[in-house]
């Protein structure tokens, strides 16, 4: 999703240029250090305390130049009206948080108003179209079938949420101003693997078939996560 990420700055914005980005949802900070590692000036606004702590422990560690590029943020993602004025950024994210959200429309809505004209919001949802997938592959018949008319599912940490269709979000983005310009999919052929699961010696053959299926019909459509990127008019 990285690459995803960085062939779609690369296409909107100079090389070089330093870019303001807010990365909604920011977890443990991986997304957000690695941009600020590029020399990007980034928030990170995050309502778990535990991953706070996380995010900003793992700041601590980098050195001073990167520390002065990126700020963290306790909050809701959903309040960010709050903290930011609108326009503020160039690149806004929200990875892996809408499936927490059982009516993400407003959610949406502000982080759209958060981008400056022209900038890009980037999604990262599970696929409700592919949810019978995994059910379907480890033999959960019943799973699967019940999976087919859902947009619900229980998650690996044992948590009910929600999933959102391509035709859906792709709506949505229209209604708020920043409509879909690429989508991509994430875990086309590893959503399977269990956790732990030892890492491949030969990664980047894995990486690079993963890349070329996230990119291509049909593959991209029976991904795990669908990863959206739209831009504000």
């Amino acid at each position: 999703m990285a690459r995803q990420l960085d062939e779609q700055m690369a296409g909107r914005y100079p090389v070089g240029q330093r870019l303001r980005v807010l990365d909604v949802g920011m977890g443990q900070g991986t997304q957000a250090l690695r941009l600020a590692r590029l020399g990007h000036q980034v928030t990170g606004l995050e309502q778990d305390a535990t991953m706070v702590a996380a995010a900003r422990e793992a700041l601590a560690g980098e050195p001073e130049g990167i520390r002065e590029r990126m700020r963290i943020i306790e909050g809701d993602g959903r309040d960010t009206g709050v903290h930011f004025l609108p326009g503020s950024f160039d690149v806004v994210l929200c990875h892996g948080v809408l499936m927490y959200v059982g009516e993400p429309d407003a959610l949406l809505a502000g982080l759209a108003r958060m981008l400056a004209p022209g900038g890009l919001l980037s999604l990262l949802v599970r696929n409700a179209d592919a949810l019978a997938l995994r059910p379907g592959l480890s033999g959960d018949w019943p799973g699967a079938v019940a999976a087919f008319d859902s947009v619900t599912y229980r998650n690996r940490l044992g948590l009910d949420v929600r999933a959102d269709r391509l035709v859906t979000l792709t709506d949505a983005l229209a209604g708020i101003g920043a409509p879909l310009q690429a989508w991509y999919g994430v875990r086309v052929f590893t959503d399977t693997a269990t956790d732990g699961a030892e890492i491949p010696q030969d990664l980047q053959t894995l990486l690079a078939a993963e890349e070329r299926a996230g990119r291509t019909d049909p593959y991209r459509s029976v991904a795990a996560l669908l990863h959206l990127c739209g831009v504000r008019g």
